[in-house]
């Protein structure tokens, strides 16, 4: 527990150091936010779908963001694009399935995308995780009403079913390779009151990645920083209004020494 934390503290001192730019292919509802997240931990965000670009725009990047948040057929064809453009350059590519199980176009989306790209991490709600590796779960519009099955192991079997590493996230996140299981304990309720913080999860998930070499502590390392924030950020504010703009501020604030000390990890 202690290793995982104090190599979240210095992955956050990596990121900061060597500003990676994250390519996102990312949900038309939070491109602002999910790029002001990426910017407030230290890394470089940029916004780029167009299918002409995406291959040459991943090439400069140090990771890649995929997110059918605001899906349409064509955001699809760019999302493959640049997964296969990354796959090849060894970039790491975070996929964020999101209201996968609502719609068939959303469901065989992220099927199709999980199964022609190499993705590094899987991060989505119980719901969205469950209807993916068969498990069961519903998804109500984008949000997860049930998993289909305990949400620690939902998310080991994923892991395996789909060679990732899956970051199931809810009041206790969970991450898998497959074989270790890590609890994260660190979040705040305002986050389940705000549209998106589940997509900046991912983009700060992402960012980690990016300097890192082992994708199950990059994930645990960038849940327990968001989560972390959102703790400090809920004390600042007075309802989820503030609490947005006061999780801006304290990803920006975050040490890494106090994301060592303040992150809530558990080996399972």
């Amino acid at each position: 527990m202690q290793e995982l934390a104090s190599k979240a503290g210095s992955l956050l001192a990596k990121i900061r150091e060597e500003k990676p730019l994250i390519h996102n292919i990312t949900n038309w509802v939070v491109t602002n936010i999910t790029a002001n997240a990426i910017l407030q931990v230290g890394a470089l965000p940029v916004m780029a779908h167009a299918r002409e670009e995406v291959e040459e725009m991943v090439a400069a990047a140090g990771a890649l963001v995929l997110n059918i948040g605001t899906l349409t057929p064509q955001l699809v064809d760019a999302m493959f694009l640049a997964g296969k453009k990354a796959n090849k350059l060894g970039i790491p590519v975070v996929f964020d399935p999101v209201g996968a199980g609502a719609t068939n176009l959303r469901t065989e989306s992220a099927h199709f995308l999980l199964r022609e790209l190499n993705i590094d991490i899987l991060r989505g709600n119980s719901g969205e995780i469950g209807v993916l590796a068969g498990f069961g779960g519903e998804v109500k519009g984008v949000e997860a009403v049930s998993s289909g099955g305990e949400r620690g192991e939902v998310a080991r079997l994923a892991a395996r079913q789909f060679n990732t590493v899956v970051a199931l996230t809810g009041p206790r996140d969970y991450v898998s390779d497959g074989e270790c299981l890590v609890a994260v304990d660190n979040g705040h309720h305002y986050l389940s009151a705000l549209t998106g913080t589940g997509c900046m999860a991912t983009a700060v998930v992402a960012t980690f990645a990016a300097v890192a070499d082992n994708y199950l502590q990059a994930a645990v390392a960038g849940l327990a920083a968001f989560g972390l924030a959102a703790e400090k950020a809920a004390r600042e504010s007075r309802g989820p209004g503030s609490f947005q703009a006061a999780l801006f501020d304290a990803l920006y604030h975050l040490t890494p020494a106090e994301l060592e000390e303040g992150a809530r990890i558990t080996v399972l």
